[in-house]
């Protein structure tokens, strides 16, 4: 079992940060006896709003981190981001996982448990507050935050949608419609 510095550091790429969030050591029982495999789940990011979640698995941990880290880099997403924040409050609930993302002023620093901390800082947020509710499974917590970044908005289509509504609103007033 590798120890967790020589983990967190094993791939290291110049564009992306990868981060390896579990080791599971997983087997099942055969005819021939045990087959033992193993499946990890890696954080890839490049610390200017593209992140990604893999899960690999391989009867080796090298393949299995390797298979992660190609799936998490074939499947990035961008997070919306105001300065060094998130534009907007945002809970989410998926599966058992409920995560609450607040926006921090500057300085602030990532307030974040464990599997938070590691999306949040792969997506390259420095300062945001979270609490993770309803379950302490890392997968399950990682891949709610992934969700939760997938639903945030830009600051420009915010502005856009409330001013759309302060214009309906004068319309409808001009109209004689309450």
């Amino acid at each position: 079992m590798l120890k967790k510095s020589i983990m967190e550091n094993y791939y290291q790429d110049s564009e992306f940060q990868e981060k390896i969030i579990q080791v599971n050591r997983v087997s099942k029982k055969t005819k021939g006896g045990n087959k033992v495999g193993f499946s990890v789940l890696v954080v890839v990011g490049d610390r200017k709003g593209q992140v990604g979640v893999g899960l690999g698995k391989s009867p080796e941990v090298q393949s299995s981190i390797k298979k992660a880290v190609a799936y998490a880099k074939k499947h990035l997403i961008t997070v919306p981001m105001r300065g060094t924040t998130i534009p907007h409050p945002i809970n989410i609930k998926l599966g058992a996982a409920k995560i609450m993302l607040k926006p921090a002023s500057a300085g602030t620093g990532v307030i974040a448990g464990g599997a938070v901390r590691a999306v949040t800082e792969a997506a390259g947020i420095h300062d945001i507050l979270s609490k993770v509710l309803g379950t302490s499974n890392k997968a399950s917590n990682v891949y709610a935050t992934l969700a939760a970044f997938k639903k945030l908005r830009p600051v420009s289509e915010m502005r856009n949608s409330k001013t759309e509504i302060k214009e309906e609103k004068k319309v409808e007033k001009t109209n004689g419609i309450k």
